[in-house]
């Protein structure tokens, strides 16, 4: 069993940076691959990025490649999502996620098996 915590949220401008920290309970976060995840109102939940359980595999959707950076620290049971040059599009509660699927990479939706409550984020124009 792994509960994650989410934190980090909050009000920012377009073009600002937030970091989101997901902090994990439990002896096994080491074993975990870790994902983040987001929802906007009236849209359905979208991967945002993934990394593997030893942190050297990274996976990122499109819209936020090259702004968003996903990282870990198992020594503190803990996940990152490092938020660049943020847009109002990225508006959403961002959620928190673990799975034990290690293929296919990144697991599908389905696959993650814990989830955070989620931390909003809000980008004003």
């Amino acid at each position: 069993q792994v509960q994650l915590v989410e934190s980090g949220g909050g009000l920012v401008q377009a073009g600002g940076s937030l970091r989101l920290s997901c902090a994990a309970s439990g002896r096994t976060f080491s074993s975990y691959a870790m994902g983040w995840f987001r929802q906007a109102p009236g849209k359905e939940r979208e991967f945002v990025a993934a990394i593997s359980w030893s942190g050297t595999s990274t996976y990122y959707a499109g819209s936020v490649k090259g702004r968003f950076t996903i990282s870990r620290d198992n020594a503190k049971n803990t996940v990152y999502l490092q938020m660049n040059s943020l847009k109002p599009e990225d508006t959403a509660v961002y959620y928190c996620a673990a799975s034990t699927v290690v293929a296919p990479w990144p697991p599908m939706k389905e696959q993650w098996d814990y989830w955070g409550r989620g931390t909003q984020v809000t980008v004003s124009s």
